[in-house]
């Protein structure tokens, strides 16, 4: 099926996403038919300010809604200060990014540590925090990686590389691994969960969630995450900052694993970085200039897409600059 095409909107506001969204079941819309589609019972309505009521999607009748809401008040119990940036699309998808005061510096920059949670009322993306659902966390008792926020461009970048033990373990995942990667089984001890765990919990998957429960495991997992930590990604960005290219080394920006039309974007967000900071083009530079290219653009591209997209570009840049 066609997807609709879409271009992310900026926002700093939970308002912006935080309206009313409730499911409607077809059997009340419906009451003379009888519904054969048992997989398609609820219809996923939300009204944004200022805005009509929208049909998001049509879902099962055990799938649950996480509204936004259940999201804000969990990060307003866990931090004092942040800075909110939010890239949202009007088919009812979410990328919140959750700005921590606390500074990393890679090589000749300065981050912001952040937290970058998915979210959607459409069923294309599902609920993630750093790039993992909330249910595989549970299942493989795992930790969020981190993500890193560069002002430059406004870029939340997903830490890819921390599932990783080490650098010489990821170095060699890059070259034995095929052309669609996959996760490697072991995990950076850093992210592993200590604490004790119902073991009830773990089975309870995103159709099953009452928000008590959703909120409760939101906790746990967020709970640590303002605690500054050394990272694998952290080391590979700086790795890419001292790898520099030129014109030549350009082209690979068209055997990147992204459509032709965000290739040219992130071609021209390149340029403009290299005028603006007045510096020679890096691995560097091209991962951020396709990350903004893929989180800017209008395209038919879920958010899901887009970050399943970043991943593979950041390591298709990795395995380049490591040769």
């Amino acid at each position: 099926m066609t997807y609709i095409s879409a271009q992310p909107y900026l926002s700093n506001s939970w308002d912006d996403i935080c309206y009313p969204v409730n499911p409607v079941w077809l059997a009340d819309v419906l009451p003379d038919y009888e519904i054969m589609a048992t997989d398609r019972q609820q219809l996923i309505v939300g009204q944004a300010p200022g805005g009509r009521k929208t049909i998001f999607g049509i879902q099962s009748a055990d799938y649950a809604i996480i509204p936004n809401v259940l999201i804000r008040e969990v990060v307003d119990k866990l931090f004092d200060h942040y800075t909110l940036q939010i890239k949202y699309t009007t088919t009812g998808e979410f990328s919140i990014n959750i700005i921590l005061p606390h500074q990393m510096s890679i090589g000749g920059e300065q981050l912001q540590r952040s937290m970058i949670l998915t979210n959607s009322y459409n069923g294309k993306t599902p609920f993630s925090i750093q790039g993992q659902t909330m249910t595989t966390m549970l299942d493989n008792s795992s930790l969020p990686g981190s993500s890193m926020y560069r002002a430059v461009c406004e870029n939340g970048l997903m830490g890819w590389a921390d599932s990783f033990i080490e650098l010489p373990t990821y170095k060699q995942w890059l070259k034995g691994s095929s052309k669609e990667k996959t996760k490697p089984l072991q995990r950076a001890s850093v992210m592993k969960n200590p604490s004790k765990k119902d073991p009830g919990i773990k089975k309870v998957h995103h159709s099953r969630l009452s928000p008590e429960l959703f909120q409760q495991q939101l906790y746990e997992l967020l709970v640590g995450q303002s605690q500054q930590k050394a990272t694998l990604t952290a080391t590979i960005y700086e790795h890419f900052q001292q790898g520099f290219v030129n014109r030549a080394d350009e082209n690979m920006l068209k055997t990147l694993p992204i459509p032709v039309q965000l290739a040219k974007q992130a071609h021209e967000r390149l340029r403009f970085e290299q005028r603006l900071l007045g510096i020679d083009s890096s691995y560097w530079l091209m991962y951020n200039a396709v990350n903004y290219a893929l989180f800017n653009a209008r395209s038919s591209l879920t958010l899901n897409d887009r970050f399943k997209l970043d991943e593979r570009v950041f390591h298709q840049l990795a395995e380049s600059s490591f040769a």
